[in-house]
Parts: structure tokens; C-alpha cells; sequence
């Protein structure tokens, strides 16, 4: 009895620590590696949180419309190492961005390197990984 007990305990626990790899997706899950994307836009919004950060932008066409787009980075931690801060992506901010577009169409993109302020960033894609 205090073995299956056991084991049942066991696999509740192994359980409950895979539903938060679960929740995340790799970047093939999302992302078309065969589509690359270069937008230059104003950051409206970012949010800088686990288990990535997002940023907004305003990416205007030859003719003045503007499209909202939308990007994904890495997490706060790896960004930090590769030389982000929470202040580098400024509301009011010009950027430049390489990418990959959402797989569904959507104006959405994982972030390869982002271009703010003459600097160049890694962000931290995970594309062919």
C-alpha cells in the first residue's frame, strides 16, 4: 500500500513539473524560419517579463499607413547577458529589426537582432536551434 502510494505521489509530482514545459513553444511551433522579416518602427509598448519579452511597434509603409506589429525576445536573464537592459528599448524609439514572421500571418515576429540607438542587439532568437 505505501508503495503505491508512493508511486502515485511520484507521478503527480513529475506531473506537475511538466506543465510549464508544456506552456512553452519552441520557435518551429510558431514561427516560419522560412519567412525573414525587416521592419523599422516606433516601440509603443514593451514588456519586459518571463518566459519572454514583447515589444510593440508602429511600423509605417510608403504611404504613411502604419501597421502594428508585434515581437517577441528572449528572456529578461538572457537578454541581460547579451547586453540588454530593461531601458533599452524606449517607448518613442526608432528600431530596426530582422526576424521571423508568425506562422499564422499575423504581424507578429521573432526578433533576431533589434537596432536601437545605433547599438545592435542579439534577441536571443532561438531560430535553428
Amino acid at each position: 500500500m505505501k508503495r503505491s502510494l508512493l508511486v502515485a505521489a511520484t507521478a503527480l509530482v513529475a506531473l506537475a513539473l511538466a506543465v510549464p514545459v508544456l506552456a512553452h513553444h519552441s520557435f518551429s511551433a510558431e514561427f516560419d524560419a522560412q519567412k525573414p522579416v525587416t521592419l523599422t518602427g516606433v516601440v509603443t509598448k514593451v514588456e519586459w517579463m518571463n518566459p519572454h519579452i514583447w515589444f510593440y511597434i508602429d511600423v509605417k509603409d510608403s504611404k504613411g499607413a502604419v501597421t502594428k506589429w508585434q515581437c517577441e525576445g528572449a528572456n529578461p536573464n538572457t537578454l541581460v547577458r547579451l547586453g540588454w537592459s530593461r531601458d533599452s528599448l524606449k517607448i518613442g524609439s526608432t528600431v530596426d529589426i530582422d526576424g521571423w514572421r508568425a506562422k499564422d500571418g499575423t504581424n507578429t515576429c521573432n526578433a533576431r537582432t533589434v537596432v536601437v540607438d545605433g547599438k545592435r542587439l542579439f534577441a536571443g532568437s532561438s531560430a535553428g536551434q
